[in-house]
């Protein structure tokens, strides 16, 4: 039989029965690689990456081997996304075109997350057992935090993979717009509301679910070969570190309702900051050796150190408070240095989350709310408190030596937040 060389065709009539939105080529290029700024930031996204146009990824022969059924759903599910894509990263990444799309519908991360839902199974219908198309299909999406613009790939694990970090994104996007303070129609000063709190909580968990199901179950499938030639966007340690993200920073919202609660004990406010702690601890390391460069890489590091910095702050705030309730000498020393350092994490962390936020792309930090708020009232008053109270035991040239040396370890702490687990469809995996 003589092999044909089949072609994803796309279709340029896409209609509004399929959900479609126009997006010209100009637009893409508008939202490729690094803004110049993208306003107000609670959550941290590294960039949209966005398919590119199937019309440019030709299917190896495959003889009669990739039925024209499939053929046909990759390429008005691509298409479809693509376009959705395009609009979302500019409602993302473009803050001051932010009000004239959300005049027109605002964000539609509810719809392009559906739509990547429905693709997946077609993309796994690749890989069924005993099929050979695994590698004959050239994926190709643009990236955001690596040095090459673009990666194509010959590999459907990896469209499977690149699908699951763009739902990823999007919920991380969705988590940032509830949680970017608003001014209420009273007039009152911007807040964040209960339910929109309560609400980013879940989007964080499923955030990280879709992570740990690429860490997990995707990645293992790519060859060894194949995984050098990821994107660092793609690489195992970004993927660790922005599921350890979506984590800490549920657990900064919860650290924050604890706040609220007068049914909540010190020791619920210190095990949630100490497991903050713990998360952005694993993020830094996930990060830290990788090659990041200029861009949404250096500025997700430096978002990364900022929340890591101000984690220890509400740690050694609250492991200060609950040691100075000893009745020692020792506790109460100890307790004065852990406020101390709590003092100083405090202000390392301003001056942290003035270099992520002065990065580029450049971003302007929302009204302080939920913990933060609470914390940058109490640290330093709490501290210099502290420090009168016990005046007695700092008399001598050594002081801030002793200080600095009785400064006590934080308590370690299992992290109790689990991500929300995804699985692959199972009607198209072969898991």
């Amino acid at each position: 039989m003589v092999l044909d060389t089949v072609k994803l065709k796309v279709d340029s009539r896409c209609n509004k029965e399929m959900g479609c939105f126009s997006s010209k080529a100009n637009d893409a290029g508008a939202v490729r690689r690094r803004p110049g700024s993208i306003g107000e930031v609670a959550v941290f996204v590294p960039g949209l990456r966005l398919p590119e146009r199937s019309e440019e990824l030709p299917l190896q022969p495959l003889g009669d081997g990739l039925p024209r059924r499939l053929t046909e759903r990759l390429a008005t599910s691509r298409t479809r996304i693509i376009a959705m894509a395009a609009h979302e990263a500019l409602y993302m990444t473009k803050p001051t075109w932010r009000l004239t799309i959300t005049q027109h519908g605002g964000s539609k991360s509810a719809d392009l997350l559906q739509t990547l839902e429905d693709y997946l199974p077609t993309v796994l219908g690749l890989v069924k057992d005993g099929s050979e198309l695994e590698d004959k299909v050239q994926f190709a999406w643009m990236n955001q935090e690596d040095d090459a613009e673009d990666t194509s790939m010959p590999s459907a694990w990896y469209e499977v993979l690149s699908v699951l970090h763009m739902m990823a994104m999007l919920r991380l996007s969705q988590a940032n717009s509830l949680l970017v303070p608003k001014t209420s129609i009273e007039g009152y000063h911007a807040k964040v509301s209960e339910e929109n709190k309560r609400a980013s909580v879940e989007i964080f968990l499923k955030a990280a679910g879709y992570l740990e199901c690429a860490i997990q179950h995707v990645l293992p499938k790519i060859s060894p070969e194949k995984r050098k030639g990821l994107p660092v966007d793609l690489a195992e340690g970004i993927l660790k570190a922005i599921c350890m993200q979506a984590l800490g920073q549920a657990i900064d919202v919860q650290l924050g309702l604890a706040i609220d609660s007068p049914k909540a004990t010190l020791a619920v406010k210190r095990r949630l900051a100490c497991e903050m702690v713990k998360c952005w601890q694993q993020a830094h390391e996930s990060i830290s050796d990788l090659p990041l460069l200029d861009g949404w890489a250096e500025k997700h590091r430096l978002f990364v150190t900022w929340k890591h910095i101000e984690a220890k702050a509400a740690a050694y705030y609250y492991h200060g408070l609950i040691l100075d309730e000893g009745n020692s000498e020792k506790s109460h020393r100890t307790a004065v240095a852990a406020l101390q350092s709590a003092e100083e994490f405090l202000k390392e962390s301003k001056a942290a989350c003035e270099a992520f936020h002065a990065a580029t792309p450049v971003s302007r930090s929302p009204p302080l709310w939920g913990s933060m708020r609470y914390l940058h009232e109490k640290i330093q008053k709490e501290s210099s408190c502290k420090v009168r109270i016990n005046k007695d035991l700092y008399n001598n040239d050594n002081s801030c030596r002793m200080i600095h040396e009785t400064v006590p370890a934080l308590p370690d702490f299992a992290v109790a937040l689990k991500p929300e687990e995804y699985r692959l469809p199972t009607d198209a995996a072969n898991d």
